[in-house]
């Protein structure tokens, strides 16, 4: 019985060399051309294959399939109902019940042990008594408009309590007051180009910017940045609404009153903001609080009262069709009003305040029979900021089904291979905060024991196709899997959901492959990734990019994400929640029973193939300044070439290894599941200390988007515009020895042991 993994806790560089030649780096271009293609040519034809799985026993084949057949649509569907009849907002009573009725029914199934691992860590909420909103304000200071206090509760829910208004969690407090400048999407771009091409200073201001594009987080940085002295959110229908699909309740669209509730924190790496780096426990040291957040205000609208904001905006025009939404407002940029309310300012009234309060985490262990040290872990929080129809409470079913089908096949006397943790996190919608303390409280044991992380969140995004975001490591897993399990697509009956999923979503890339995308940041599998090294991966359904140009989904963190809404448009047989389920559990399943870790180094060095190639087309942009300043891609080229060429000596190697020689067998997965690990820097990305993965990482200007070489790629971004040019492109150098040595060094945990 555990709460860490080791104790029960009661509830309550080297420098780079030179580069080359104008000869050499075009050589090198041509180079990278056709070793791309043929390194895709032969790791896509071995792909196509279970590649390198030994044989597996019957046993293993047999329990497979009756666990995927235990697995029910409509007992997702009963669960999600009874997870979505109060608001769980986490630090309150409503979410402290839902984890420990979860406690017990994961108990009921079957578990070995199911503890809740409380936190004590900073939470912000609105203030009951002093409710948040805008005004517009005329010369004598009187308001004439206030924005809403409250979204109208949907039908059926006017009798619910504890329903929280919009708001922007740990936003400061303040009464701040001034010109009004819209920015579009608040995006670092959007700001250079008020700032660098209209001559328009944001200092003083308060700015609106419309949600999308980027982690609203970023939003409030840039204007913090910028000299804002306040910023408003809000969902503009161009980005939160589907052409021709009406509103909630009559459709899936958001109503003109509806607005995105969200955290507005921007850390290096995520957790307790008081506690970066240790958990949240009573041996704690705690930062001052004014050191956690940035101090600006934050408040979030919806569209009908952004239209009152914007519609009277004076100063320049949008500067092309790219800043216009779809609001019957000019999208002037300001500052300020115009005609007969050009005197008139904007005044924000935040009275939100932080608190520490107490979070539960649900942790079931379903032991190994063969390496009970050996952790795979299925993970997704159960917090909501209202009903969470969607988010998260699609994705807590799903784990909660998964739970009960392993309990079904420990009944029949089955065991896992390696131990198997399910994990209820709470607070991440507060910055994945629940996940994250509980890595920190176990980190010396999942850097030795920890396998894989799969991530649970929402099931759904929308209803047309898979999507999977996953380590390189997995990609061979995902297809393989996919392929045994039916697409639940209309007009693909008997087909895979691999063919449906490759037909609606192909890779760019590779031929025949469906689309796998880069871990970015923005959900539990953060720290798993990110900080630890552990392989990580996450699926669920999607919408269809090429014609759904909203972002996320219309009712995205507002009241409206009801189950009414889920079983209405989403997804009314739960068949794609069924899909999704089978996709988590079954990858969980092979990764916790497979003799041999189902890992290919391979797929790993063709993706690393593929984003040094993208590097190229970004360095070609600089390659004048590149040769100035003898800048070269040479080392990274060379060290994946050389972990290309150990990732298939070791799996030649693999297909004569003995399964039956334990000590062998454990040797081979060692490696196989320390090749992630080989990727962290324990220095970190510069800045960004907890962000240690060398390869991937969530955009610095967009904490949702991966990006491949990220100590690269930050150090190229806006390079024409820094001061120091000469110390500009040091650090590219830098980061490329950085990048060269890592890869070089995971290439040596491949290789054959002495």
């Amino acid at each position: 019985m555990w709460t860490s993994l080791s104790t029960v806790t009661e509830p309550t560089s080297p420098r780079g060399r030179s580069g080359g030649a104008r000869t050499r780096f075009w050589v090198l271009a041509v180079g990278i051309s056709v070793g791309l293609f043929l390194l895709g040519f032969l790791i896509g034809w071995l792909a196509n294959r279970h590649a390198d799985q030994l044989p597996r026993t019957d046993v293993h084949e047999k329990m497979k399939e009756a666990f995927m057949k235990e697995m029910k649509a409509e007992s997702i569907k009963q669960i999600l109902y009874n997870f979505t009849r109060q608001p769980h907002l986490a630090g309150t009573q409503e979410n402290l019940c839902l984890a420990e009725q979860i406690q017990a029914e994961w108990k009921a199934f079957g578990l070995d042990s199911v503890q809740l691992a409380p936190y004590d860590v900073l939470l912000s909420y609105p203030n009951e008594t002093n409710p948040n909103y805008i005004s517009i304000i005329d010369e004598h200071g009187q308001e004439i408009f206030n924005t809403s206090l409250s979204e109208p509760v949907p039908a059926g829910y006017e009798t619910v309590e504890d329903v929280v208004p919009p708001y922007s969690a740990f936003s400061a407090q303040g009464e701040p007051e001034g010109d009004l400048v819209y920015v579009n999407y608040g995006s670092i771009e959007d700001f250079h180009r008020l700032e660098r091409e209209m001559g328009i200073n944001c200092s003083g201001k308060i700015v609106i910017v419309r949600y999308g594009k980027i982690f609203r987080g970023n939003k409030v940085k840039n204007a913090y940045l910028a000299g804002a002295k306040g910023i408003i959110l809000y969902s503009d229908p161009a980005d939160s609404c589907a052409p021709g699909v009406q509103p909630y309740p009559d459709g899936w669209n958001l109503p003109g009153g509806g607005a995105q509730r969200g955290n507005v924190l921007i850390l290096d790496g995520a957790g307790d903001p008081l506690t970066p780096g240790y958990p949240a426990k009573e041996y704690a040291y705690r930062l001052e609080e004014g050191q956690a957040h940035l101090n600006i205000p934050v408040h979030p609208i919806g569209y009908h009262d952004a239209e009152k904001l914007l519609k009277e905006m004076g100063g320049a025009p949008a500067p092309d069709d790219s800043w216009k939404g779809q609001l019957s407002v000019p999208y002037n940029v300001g500052p300020g009003f115009t005609g007969s309310s050009s005197k008139r300012k904007v005044r924000m009234h935040i009275y939100s305040f932080k608190q520490v309060r107490r979070i539960y985490n649900v942790i079931g262990t379903l032991r190994g029979a063969t390496e009970p040290d050996r952790y795979v872990i299925l993970g997704g929080h159960r917090d909501s900021w209202v009903f969470g129809g969607i988010d998260p409470q699609s994705g807590a079913a799903v784990v909660h089904e998964i739970v009960r089908s392993f309990g079904k096949l420990k009944q029949k006397g089955w065991r896992p291979r390696r131990t198997v943790i399910f994990a209820s996190w709470d607070a991440e919608e507060f910055g994945l905060i629940g996940s994250t303390e509980w890595a920190e409280e176990n980190v010396k044991l999942l850097q030795q024991r920890g396998v894989a992380y799969i991530n649970a969140d929402s099931s759904i995004e929308g209803n047309y196709t898979l999507r999977v975001d996953c380590t390189p490591l997995m990609h061979s897993l995902v297809y393989n899997l996919t392929k045994e399990i039916p697409s639940p697509d209309e007009g693909y009956e008997g087909k895979s959901l691999f063919e449906s999923w490759n037909e609606k979503s192909p890779s760019t890339e590779h031929k025949g492959f469906p689309r796998i995308n880069k871990l970015g940041s923005g959900n539990d599998f953060e720290v798993f990734f990110q900080r630890l090294g552990i392989a990580s991966g996450r699926a669920r359904y999607t919408k269809n990019f090429k014609v759904d140009k909203f972002s996320s989904y219309p009712v995205y963190h507002s009241v409206y994400e009801t189950y009414e809404i889920v079983e209405k448009f989403y997804d009314p047989t739960f068949k794609n929640h069924l899909a999704v389920a089978q996709v988590r559990g079954g990858l969980v399943f092979e990764l916790a029973n497979e003799v041999i870790l189902p890992f290919n180094c391979r797929d790993y060095a063709m993706a690393l193939n593929s984003y040094v190639g993208i590097l190229y087309n970004i360095t070609m942009k600089h390659r004048v300044a590149m040769e100035a300043y003898n800048v070269s891609l040479d080392l990274l080229l060379d060290s994946i070439k050389t972990f290309s060429e150990v990732a298939n000596d070791f799996h030649s190697r693999l297909k004569l290894l003995d399964i039956n020689n334990p000590i062998k067998v454990r040797s081979w997965n060692d490696q196989l599941m320390f090749l992630e690990r080989a990727f962290i820097d324990p220095l970190g990305l510069p800045g960004r200390p907890f962000y240690r993965h060398i390869i991937f990482a969530p955009n610095s200007h967009n904490k949702y988007a991966g990006v491949s070489f990220p100590g690269i790629y930050d150090a190229l971004f806006d390079i024409d515009n820094k001061a120091e040019q000469q110390k500009a492109w040091e650090e590219v150098k830098r980061q490329i020895s950085i990048a060269a040595f890592t890869v070089t060094a995971a290439a040596g945990t491949l290789k054959e042991t002495l």
